[in-house]
């Protein structure tokens, strides 16, 4: 993680609603401050450097920055929380990444290989994909605005971002980092989507050959090889050694865009461009470390899913990666554009920008390449069987039936009307929780699973499948139809989803050893806790003082614990007890119940009628002593008292 600094006198206490507890870095036009609110959310927060608060210009440009910022989805970016650009201390809260950068993980570890890269390249590629969309270029995209945190790379800083105007490029003068710029942002040209391009070539071939590719002892000698040198590509395995090869073209014109990228390393024709379907699977694609997946050109895959021992046991041998086993599946040719209405205006493919569209490249290349993927798809497909493929969003699937799942007809009103004319059913879960959702030997398992299975059971459905989905996917794929319901401790808030239950309510809470001598969290006073991404650690602070031991998930905050390098670890009881269960050492839930989360089956929106089915079977489980029972299954190798009173129900509609 990032090396937090102590505050200096002079730094602030306070910005909006975030407390500053510590420095994270400082550029030329400000500090960039680790703050945290009330509720333990924290913030990357840049503040304009007092020296420039009087300067218009400057504020000028701070403005620009928020704006682009805020115009970009975020797909694998930091997404803008606060900002205030009026008052004495102008200032910009973005979401804090708690993440290595790429410049330091090369240089401290060594050249990324196989999947790392790949997931790398995807990730990064789904971002200027996103940044694109917004009609956004980066100017200053380099291995050290790459932020490699627990769920993949993340893009930031667009401090020196520009806006594209009406003819789809920005004129200006040379701007950026000298090894990673685009021959044309050298000359001073027209500078558009394809310069980050450039640059993003050159930062693929720096992950993956430790070396910066344009390097020189001098700035002339950089921009020299940047105009003449051609990069060494051959230790990449296809499909990336072409799409960097081509990204790293002198011509702009003869350079794929991000959309394109994004395409041909998630196995898409480039017939159009990048759907909001296809940016969330570059996503989950780039966060997903565990799942093999299969990348397989769209019309070559079935409906049928692969047996369990093959997804598991991917093919040791791949014509398309060189010999690793190729970790993604594809979806379906991507939908008409008519169907991302989800997206901003210049995001649609036939509003971007000259430069920005997805044109697709030269005829002949396109044959070729569609012919190589053919020739690779059918030995995949002799060797794996055929994959699932679902709406334009497609993974491996893994059913407790036997027949694969089709996609749901637009007839169907309502999850209950396809369940009752299909028995089948498609749940999204979280997969990497403990004892709540795990994604373990090729299956799911854990209360969330089990609790879904008997839901699905009541619907009426015979076939169940369990499709592991990240957070930033939820709303979409419901929307979509890629899944019926979500389970994933999904809390009631209110976003664009209809939700039924809760199904369970939890507690902010701390999890302690059990037998020592904390027994309340005034015992907690002066002790030190550990501080994961987790609003609980605010509810805590808020009560007692105590002292803060970082940790990037609460699989290190549960080695922290067990150690005694903390004397606490604050956060959801559920989760919490899900992750001291599997522990040898016996530990214990306070019992504090700091803030309740209600978590709650997310529905597409307006399906009034699943969500008052579920309400319903959800009260009969509750009735029945089903949930007690789970609870009891999941949790019993640590002392915790869970809610088993029937919950107040969420009104449906």
């Amino acid at each position: 993680m990032p090396q937090i600094s102590p505050l200096v006198a002079g730094d602030p206490g306070q910005l909006g609603s975030f407390r500053l507890v510590g420095r994270v870095g400082e550029g030329g036009q400000g500090i960039v401050y680790l703050g945290v609110t009330d509720e333990g959310e924290q913030a990357a927060i840049k503040l304009l450097h007092v020296k420039f608060s009087g300067d218009t210009i400057a504020r000028s440009r701070f403005a620009r920055e928020l704006k682009a910022a805020q115009r970009v989805a975020s797909f694998c970016t930091a997404r803008v929380i606060e900002a205030d650009l009026d008052g004495d201390t102008p200032y910009i809260a973005s979401e804090y990444i708690d993440g290595r950068a790429l410049r330091d993980i090369v240089d401290d570890d060594g050249p990324l290989r196989g999947t790392a890269l790949d997931r790398l390249a995807i990730g990064t590629a789904t971002a200027l994909t996103a940044i694109h969309h917004a009609s956004i270029v980066h100017r200053d995209f380099k291995p050290d605005n790459v932020l490699i945190a627990a769920d993949g790379p993340r893009v930031v800083d667009f401090g020196i971002a520009r806006i594209i105007d009406s003819s789809g490029t920005i004129t200006s003068r040379a701007i950026g980092t000298p090894a990673y710029m685009a021959p044309e942002q050298i000359a001073g040209d027209d500078v558009g989507p394809y310069t980050d391009v450039f640059a993003w070539g050159a930062v693929i071939a720096f992950a993956a050959t430790g070396e910066t590719v344009f390097e020189g002892n001098s700035i002339a000698v950089v921009l020299n090889r940047i105009l003449n040198h051609e990069v060494d590509v051959s230790m990449l395995a296809e499909p990336l050694r072409g799409v960097v090869r081509s990204a790293l073209s002198k011509s702009p014109d003869d350079r794929p865009s991000a959309d394109q990228i994004l395409l041909r390393l998630l196995g898409q024709p480039e017939t159009v461009g990048a759907s909001t379907a296809l940016l969330t699977r570059g996503v989950q694609v780039a966060s997903d470390d565990t799942t093999p997946f299969f990348r397989v050109p769209t019309g070559m895959a079935g409906t049928g899913s692969l047996p369990k021992a093959q997804l598991m046991h991917p093919p040791e041998q791949s014509s398309v990666t060189g010999g690793e086993p190729i970790p993604w599946a594809t979806g379906s040719t991507p939908p008409p554009r008519d169907r991302d209405t989800d997206l901003p205006a210049p995001a649609r493919d036939t509003d971007l920008p000259a430069p920005a569209r997805d044109t697709g490249p030269p005829a002949p290349r396109r044959r070729r390449a569609w012919w190589f993927a053919l020739a690779a798809a059918a030995l995949l497909i002799g060797a794996t069987s055929v994959v699932a493929v679902r709406n334009d969003w497609a993974q491996l699937v893994f059913s407790t039936g036997t027949s694969p799942v089709p996609a749901p007809p637009n007839s169907f009103t309502s999850v209950v009307d396809k369940v009752a004319q299909t028995k089948k059913i498609v749940i999204g879960v979280k997969g990497d929780l403990p004892g709540v959702s795990l994604e373990r030997d090729g299956g799911f398992e854990g209360f969330d699973i089990e609790l879904a299975k008997r839901i699905a059971q009541e619907l009426g459905a015979k076939q169940t499948q369990f499709v592991r989905i990240p957070k930033t996917g939820r709303e979409r794929a419901l929307a979509d139809g890629t899944v019926d319901l979500v389970i994933a401790t999904y809390s009631i808030d209110k976003s664009d989803v209809e939700f039924a239950g809760p199904y369970y309510v939890a507690h902010h809470d701390l999890l302690v050893s059990d037998g020592n001598s904390i027994d309340s969290i005034d015992d907690l006073q002066g002790k030190k806790i550990c501080a994961p991404n987790s609003p609980s650690v605010g509810n805590v602070q808020a009560r007692v003082k105590v002292q803060l031991v970082p940790a990037t998930d609460y699989a290190q905050c549960m080695d922290k614990l067990r150690s005694g390098e903390v004397d606490a670890v604050p956060g959801e009881d559920l989760i919490l007890a899900g992750f001291a269960s599997r522990e040898n050492q016996r530990f214990k839930i306070l019992g504090a119940k700091l803030n309740d989360e209600r978590y709650a089956i997310g529905i597409k929106h307006g399906d009034t009628r699943t969500c008052k089915a579920a309400e319903g079977v959800i009260t009969a489980l509750y009735k029945e002593g089903v949930v007690k029972s789970l609870l009891a299954q999941y949790f019993r190798n640590v002392d915790f008292t869970p809610e088993q009173d029937t919950p107040s129900m969420n009104s449906c509609g």
